[in-house]
């Protein structure tokens, strides 16, 4: 038996992944544990949950291996700051302090993190290398084109090559400074969201505007080349030397500053959003087509931060030139603990992958990014019984799902806790607030009363696999099971508006019913759309089969289950407080149902008190 640790941490969603003799046992993400939301800090706590998980010990681990090479990370940062000097001094006392104490002393701090008992040698992968691990060998390719694209790595923002069989290899790339990743993160920080979180906030905002910004954004901001290619004119920019990510030629060629956090948002923003998320798209478009005529593959592996921009990669997959696209579910830094253990069993070890038949089975070597904790039901009675929780616990399988079918169809919403918990930043049916995709009002309430946050936040379709091709334009029984891909509502589904409807703009457009399934259809008639088949989802895909037979609809609203400021829940204790503190009708935890309207002293909760508890971004 061989087992290999990948691991991240310091940057952004510090993770640990587990492969043992080439299957991925477990992983999981920092912050699930923690409760701190992108938790960046030696990730402890998910390290031991997959040593437990394998019922292994630390001195039991043959390789451990972290995702980047940090002296040339540190190579670069000094680089940088020499570069712009001394403009960048205070960002760089800012960040010097945490390399001299943490980074430049990995080893060590590995070693601590496996509480001293590992005491063979470590090995670092570089930070695209991790990526593009994480997207070809979990994949059902035998061989594919692989493409990263994120902020940046220790130099490289971008790069592509190729896997074949157990071997990949990065042939091209573009480098720091210029960064698509890092381009759009400024714009997340330019209409107020937060870097390195809000980024889906843009994308989810973008179908709001118009991108009249968008050849203003190509003449001054980036060179695009029709090969995919690009530089960036840095005097608008000020992530290299500073605090911000923008400076005043940038707010002087949009008409203003940036927006503040939590002020209201403006047409600006919302034709800022649409314009940069155009120009992201043509970009990944290009690169993508580069890419394909280059190496001859048609297959396409994602990975990088800029791969969960699911409206891109769609576009990708209708759009470009491959056959097959496949997106590492963690396609962030989190995923780079996960290429690593798999670049050190294949690339370093030269162990075979076994992928034959994958892509006509549907499947892949992923799991269904299924790799988290799970919880007996003695587990969750136990706790329920500890807080005077009332509920009922089900034996029979198919009265369950009926149950939980029959909630939604009363348009009760529902939070969901079964099997074990997803890796990445979608929640993926284990750890889920459901509703009726049918519902009128149901993206109102669950964005307002549920998750407290804004209310232009567009929801996701689970939609049975082998009826997507029915409401979605994607091919019969096409896979997205990571819900990683954005397709338009079939014209079939959609409704006609009139009066006057097409003359609205912004948030106003929230108030046209699009679609028979207005609870997931975006204003652009765009869904985000995960599949769901038996092989993968098990329980979920009962569910959705039961709510089918009782409404004659195959697709239902998934969000994650977490509210504002909180990462996606791990326990049952923590899904039991999400379910208290909102205004949750239903939680399902595992067999055991619990109704809000049953509970001992609950109230309904009070949006803006609530709010009042976080430091909203």
């Amino acid at each position: 038996m061989t087992a290999i640790l990948g691991i991240s941490a310091y940057y952004h969603d510090s993770a640990a992944a587990l492969v043992v003799d080439g299957d991925i046992v477990a992983a999981a993400q920092e912050e699930r544990f923690t409760r701190r939301k992108h938790d960046h800090n030696f990730p402890t706590h998910a390290i031991d949950f997959c040593l437990q998980q394998a019922g292994l010990g630390p001195d039991q681990i043959d390789y451990a291996g972290f995702y980047d090479k940090p002296f040339m990370k540190f190579e670069r940062l000094l680089e940088t700051y020499l570069a712009f000097a001394p403009a960048g001094f205070r960002s760089f006392t800012a960040a010097i302090p945490l390399w001299l104490k943490q980074k430049l002393h990995l080893p060590r701090e590995m070693k601590k993190g496996l509480h001293g008992k590992y005491h063979k040698k470590f090995v670092f992968t570089e930070h695209h290398e991790s990526h593009a691990a994480s997207a070809f060998f979990p994949s059902p390719f035998e061989e594919a084109a692989i493409l990263t694209l994120d902020g940046v790595g220790e130099w490289a923002t971008t790069s592509f090559g190729t896997g074949r069989g157990n071997r990949i290899e990065l042939t091209h790339d573009i480098r720091f400074p210029h960064s698509l990743g890092l381009l759009y993160s400024a714009f997340t920080y330019f209409t107020g969201f937060k870097v390195n979180s809000g980024e889906y906030k843009l994308m989810g905002l973008a179908p709001y505007g118009e991108p009249r910004y968008a050849d203003l954004i190509l003449k001054h901001l980036i060179d695009l080349k029709e090969d995919g290619s690009f530089r960036m004119d840095m005097s608008y920019f000020n992530y290299c030397q500073g605090l911000t990510m923008t400076g005043p030629k940038l707010d002087a060629l949009f008409g203003g500053p940036p927006r503040r956090a939590e002020s209201p948002l403006t047409q600006r923003e919302m034709d800022i959003a649409a314009s940069i998320q155009k120009v992201t798209e043509e970009a990944m478009l290009r690169i993508a087509r580069h890419v394909q005529k280059t190496t001859g593959m048609n297959n396409l592996c994602l990975a990088g931060g800029v791969a969960l921009n699911c409206v891109g990669n769609g576009k990708v997959l209708r759009d470009g030139p491959f056959e097959n696209v496949w997106v590492q579910p963690a396609a962030g830094d989190a995923g780079g603990a996960l290429g690593t253990a798999l670049f050190i069993w294949h690339q370093l070890l030269d162990k075979p992958r076994k992928v034959e038949g994958l892509v006509s089975a549907g499947s892949d070597l992923q799991h269904g990014s299924l790799l988290g904790p799970s919880y007996s039901q003695k587990e969750i009675t136990d706790f329920l019984d500890s807080k005077g929780a009332k509920y009922r616990v089900y034996s029979d399988e198919a009265a369950l799902c009926d149950a939980v079918a029959g909630l939604l169809a009363q348009e009760k919403v529902v939070g969901l806790l079964q099997g074990r918990m997803e890796f990445g930043p979608r929640a993926l049916g284990s750890r889920s607030i459901i509703g009726d995709a049918r519902s009128t009002k149901m993206q109102s309430i669950m964005n307002l009363k549920i998750k407290f946050r804004e209310s232009f936040r567009p929801f996701a379709p689970s939609v049975l696999k082998s009826r997507v091709h029915d409401y979605f334009q994607m091919r019969p029984n096409e896979d997205s099971p990571y819900m990683l891909l954005v397709a338009p509502v079939l014209e079939k589904r959609r409704l006609k508006t009139d009066n006057g409807h097409g003359q609205l703009f912004g948030i106003d457009k929230l108030k046209v019913n699009r679609s028979e399934i207005p609870a997931v259809t975006h204003v652009d008639y765009s869904a985000r759309v995960q599949t769901i088949d038996p092989q993968r989802h098990g329980r979920y895909h009962r569910i959705i089969t039961a709510f089918e037979k009782a409404t004659g609809c195959p697709v239902i609203i998934n969000t994650s289950f977490n509210v504002r400021s909180e990462p996606i829940v791990c326990t049952p204790s923590d899904a039991y407080r999400c379910f208290l503190a909102t205004n949750m009708d239903a939680l399902v935890l595992e067999n055991v149902v619990l109704l809000r309207e049953e509970q001992p002293n609950v109230k309904e909760i009070d949006v803006d008190a609530y709010l009042a508890q976080f430091e909203l971004d």
